[in-house]
């Protein structure tokens, strides 16, 4: 996905510095797997997110439909269409971004290829710049 990080700051809760991204879905401020000394502009990005997914708790059907990147308190919301695999893992597609979900037990059937919101707290979803 390509983003636009238009400023880098130091909190103490991560040790990595926290991107204030804007995204063609939403903007948000998650922590930066680039350099430290990162400056403002587009960079294509990979999303990860470093926490087993709860469905019902930290997964949801959406509140609509489309991809988004909302800001909730304490985490971000990702908005996207779910797919889940044969092993109970899942695939969250957020406008043509593709995001692995490890799920502590697996989804309802039925939301497989539905819009889902994911709530992820911020120190646990990164990311990383990408070379296309």
């Amino acid at each position: 996905m390509l983003v636009e990080v238009e400023k880098m700051r130091r909190f103490g809760w991560s040790p990595f510095p926290i991107a204030q991204v804007h995204t063609p879905v939403g903007r948000t401020a998650v922590p930066w797997c680039g350099a430290p000394d990162t400056v403002p502009g587009p960079y294509h990005v990979e999303w990860t997110i470093d926490m087993k997914i709860s469905w019902g708790l930290s997964a949801k059907p959406a509140d609509g439909p489309g991809p988004a990147i909302l800001t909730g308190g304490h985490c971000v919301i990702l908005r996207g269409r779910l797919r889940l695999t044969p092993d109970g893992a899942g695939v969250l597609d957020l406008d043509g971004s593709l995001i692995l979900l490890d799920f502590a037990d697996p989804p309802p059937a039925e939301a497989d290829a539905a819009w889902v919101q994911i709530y992820v707290p911020h120190q646990d979803v990164r990311l990383y710049p990408s070379d296309l």
